[in-house]
């Protein structure tokens, strides 16, 4: 997984590694990444996507819960580090969707997650098409075919 490159239409977005995310040796502890892979996923939905995830839950009563994750953590990222956060589509399905998230520092790869979410309804849990206005705008980060194989 360790050989994924971000494609050219991926969204970027900076995190800073804080006090928070690490454990006593300031190094960051392997669960802080979920919650920052989180924050990436819910920036990329209200700025790129055009739906926030209040408007989702709050409002609309729908959700993208995660139902597969798999990370790989190839370099330690320390506090103070300033990454530069990739996300992207690699597949889009009636309801689903499957993400890739590559985070670097200074041209090091730190950690990638490749995971599946579900769009559903957050009252009974059960999935929900993706509406057409959302389903065009995720497409904008759908990787290319041959990218996609090589991001899998």
């Amino acid at each position: 997984m360790s050989t994924v490159t971000p494609p050219p239409n991926a969204f970027r977005t900076p995190r800073k590694i804080l006090f928070q995310h690490c454990d006593p040796a300031g190094i960051v502890f392997y669960a802080r990444y979920f919650e920052l892979t989180n924050s990436v996923v819910e920036e990329w939905f209200d700025t790129e996507i055009g739906v926030s995830f209040a408007d989702m839950h709050l409002r609309r009563g729908d959700g993208v819960p995660a139902v597969k994750i798999e990370a790989e953590f190839p370099n330690a990222s320390r506090l103070g580090d300033d990454l530069t956060v990739h996300l992207w589509v690699t597949r889009i399905g009636n309801a689903s969707m499957d993400l890739a998230l590559l985070a670097e520092c200074a041209a090091e790869v730190r950690f990638i997650v490749t995971f599946t979410v579900v769009h559903a309804d957050t009252h009974n849990g059960r999935s929900l098409p993706w509406p057409d206005t959302m389903r065009a705008e995720l497409s904008r980060f759908l990787a290319a075919p041959e990218m996609e194989t090589a991001a899998c």
